[in-house]
C-alpha cells in the first residue's frame, strides 16, 4: 500500500508539470542595450511559434503570451536581431533582460556611372537604362498573375509552362510544409508583425517566423515566377504577400487539375 501511494504521488506530479510545461501564460522582461546597459523602447517582439507580437515600452519593458520552448524573436532597426527560447526558469520567474547589441555596418565603395546627358527628354530617357524587369502576366482562373523578366511572347509560355509542369515543383516548395503556410496566414492578420516586415529587406525576419531557411525564398519566388528585380528589391512584407498568392493559386490549380 505504502509503494502504491508513492506511485500514485509520482504519476501526479509527472501530469502536473507535463501541464505546467504546455501551458500559456503572460511572460514579462525588459530589453536592454547590450553596450549602454540602457533600456530600449519599440524593440518589436514577436513569438515566432504562435505568430503573434508586440513592442517594448519606453522603459524596455514587454509582456506576451507563449510556453515553454517557444522561439521569441526580438528585432529593431540598427540592431541584430536576437532569438530566444522560453524556459521554465523564465516561466517561473515570469520576467527577464534580454539583451541586442548594435549592428556593424561596412560599406562598399559606390560607383555611380556617368551619363552624357543632352538636356532633351527624348533622348536622354533612351540614354538611362531603365529595369525591364517585374512585368506581371494575368491568367484566367487566377488571382493575381505570374510575373517574368521580359514581355517576349515566350515569357508566357515559360510560365505557364512551369505552373503546369507534371512534376508539380510547387509541391516540393508548398506540400511539404503545411504549418509553415498555417503560420502564413496568421501572420497576414497581425498587424504588429505585417508593419514590422514592411520595413525589413532582410528576409531574416520572415524565415523565422516561417520556420524555413533564408535561402528558401528565392528558390519559392523563382518557382512563382517572380522576377530577379522583385526578388532582390521588394520588402519583406512584400515577399510574404507573394508567398501567399503563389500558395494559394496553387492551391487553385491543384484542385482543377
Amino acid at each position: 500500500m505504502k509503494y502504491f501511494v508513492v506511485f500514485i504521488f509520482l504519476l501526479f506530479s509527472t501530469v502536473c508539470f507535463s501541464q505546467n510545461d504546455t501551458l500559456v501564460t503572460n511572460i514579462k522582461g525588459t530589453v536592454i542595450n547590450n553596450e549602454t546597459k540602457l533600456p530600449i523602447g519599440n524593440v518589436n517582439v514577436i513569438n515566432a511559434s504562435r505568430v503573434k507580437g508586440t513592442t517594448t515600452t519606453a522603459s524596455g519593458t514587454f509582456e506576451i503570451a507563449a510556453k515553454v520552448n517557444d522561439t521569441l524573436l526580438f528585432t529593431f532597426i540598427g540592431y541584430e536581431n536576437v532569438k530566444v527560447k522560453v524556459t521554465n526558469d523564465w516561466i517561473k520567474e515570469k520576467i527577464t533582460k534580454i539583451y541586442l547589441s548594435e549592428k556593424t555596418y561596412v560599406l562598399d565603395e559606390v560607383v555611380i556611372p556617368k551619363y552624357n546627358l543632352t538636356g532633351y527628354v527624348e533622348v536622354d530617357t533612351k540614354i538611362i537604362p531603365v529595369a525591364s524587369d517585374g512585368y506581371r502576366f494575368n491568367i484566367s482562373g487566377i488571382n493575381l498573375g505570374y510575373e517574368a523578366g521580359d514581355k517576349s511572347p515566350g515569357a508566357v509560355s515559360k510560365i505557364l509552362g512551369s505552373i503546369f509542369n507534371p512534376t508539380d515543383l510547387l509541391y516540393n516548395v508548398f506540400g511539404k510544409r503545411p504549418n509553415e503556410m498555417k503560420k502564413l496566414k496568421a501572420m497576414k492578420k497581425d498587424d504588429t508583425i505585417r508593419n514590422l516586415l514592411a520595413t525589413k529587406f532582410d528576409r531574416v525576419t520572415l524565415a523565422t517566423l516561417l520556420e524555413i531557411d533564408k535561402d528558401d525564398i528565392p528558390m519559392i519566388l523563382e518557382n512563382c515566377n517572380y522576377s530577379e528585380y522583385f526578388i532582390k528589391t521588394a520588402n519583406d512584407l512584400q515577399i510574404m504577400d507573394a508567398i501567399s498568392a503563389c500558395y494559394e493559386d496553387y492551391k487553385i490549380l491543384k484542385k482543377n487539375k
